[in-house]
């Protein structure tokens, strides 16, 4: 028999990339899905799927004791109207007051920890606020879903879940779609920098590095994509793409035929990362990945063998591991990418994550 499933989301571009095959497997199945999640016009994506689309605002942004008590006013109001036997959240906001929400409804709540962005990298107001927030939510959820083991030994370290938590892959990567091909020819190596333009996602090291490589290596190239996040990068970047140290190519729709074009994809990622999609899709592509060290990126890449790991905020020792690829034959760079691709094929196929979902909709039937 059909479920009446609610899932909470802060924005379809997400959604879409990564939940999409969940959504369409629980519509075909029969089952009633209701998405809440902000106004977009591509919204009727998931409506001509077979989902009814409830637009809720979410301020995405900060912490508004205003604007946040509307949101759980809010869900209080949409898990009236639905009923749902099982609600589906991602990102902090749709966990945290979905949670509240749905604890005071005593509706089940899966709720997913897609990773923690910059709130837990230094001890401020912010973050002590969203401890609190979320051992109020959390703590008293059906399920919590973590993406990586560093993510769930902060949570249970500080108490804000108790035994109800299960892992997930990341978000997974769907292997057809992002089908392995072969590495280009490397009389031209290139680099690509996926992701928003900002010093937390390491921007800074990204650039050093490309400068540095430029001078001994000129046959190699450093793409961004990506939208600049934070102002003051403008500047710099179209410096360096003026320069040609870089190549900015901004926001790409469709980044695989990208991805396609290099031969390694370069995340220096501060922290907060989940488990990087980017990583999942360039090693599914059979391209060797660079990042740095945090929880998530060590979980893709296996150092030496499918990529490399180097120390966070480091450009030195990303330029070390860059001239350690640099030195490879193209037979080796090519095993390279072999094995990122074989790890992703066993650990990391978004039919586990579909699986683990599936599994909770079973359990209803049996309590």
């Amino acid at each position: 028999m059909g479920k009446r499933i609610l899932i909470l989301s802060n924005h379809f571009i997400t959604l879409y990339n990564f939940r999409k095959e969940l959504i369409n497997k629980l519509v075909n199945d029969g089952h009633n899905v209701f998405i809440s999640m902000p106004k977009s016009e591509d919204n009727i994506i998931f409506s001509d799927m077979g989902c009814e689309i409830i637009e809720t605002p979410v301020d995405r942004r900060g912490i508004n004791p205003i604007s946040d008590l509307k949101l759980i006013l809010n869900y209080i109001r949409i898990m009236d109207r639905v009923k749902p036997d099982i609600i589906f959240s991602y990102t902090i906001k749709p966990n945290i007051y979905g949670s509240i929400a749905s604890n005071f409804k005593k509706i089940r709540q899966v709720s997913n920890i897609t990773g923690t962005g910059a709130t837990f990298l230094k001890k401020d107001v912010v973050s002590t606020i969203a401890k609190v927030l979320y051992k109020v939510s959390l703590k008293r959820s059906y399920r919590v879903f973590f993406q990586n083991t560093g993510d769930k030994d902060y949570f249970v370290k500080n108490k804000m879940v108790k035994h109800n938590y299960s892992m997930l892959p990341g978000s997974g990567v769907n292997l057809k779609q992002y089908s392995l091909c072969e590495l280009p020819p490397d009389n031209q190596i290139n680099f690509i920098f996926i992701g928003r333009i900002m010093g937390l996602k390491g921007i800074d090291q990204y650039l050093g590095a490309a400068k540095r490589i430029k001078e001994t290596h000129p046959n190699t190239n450093f793409y961004i994509a990506g939208f600049i996040e934070e102002e003051e990068y403008k500047p710099i970047i179209d410096d360096y793409h003026s320069k040609e140290i870089i190549k900015y190519i901004g926001f790409q729709k469709d980044i695989k035929s990208w991805i396609k074009k290099c031969h390694c994809t370069i995340l220096p990622s501060h922290g907060g990362e989940g488990v990087p999609n980017v990583l999942l899709e360039s090693a599914a592509m059979g391209r060797i990945c660079i990042a740095s060290n945090i929880s998530g990126s060590m979980d893709v890449i296996d150092d030496g063998l499918s990529g490399y790991l180097f120390e966070v905020g480091n450009a030195e020792s990303l330029i070390i591991k860059i001239e350690s690829f640099l030195k490879k034959d193209y037979e080796a760079k090519a095993q390279m990418g072999l094995i990122g691709r074989k790890k992703v094929e066993i650990e990391f196929d978004r039919n586990i994550v579909i699986g683990a979902y599936l599994k909770e909709l079973t359990q209803l039937e049996v309590t």
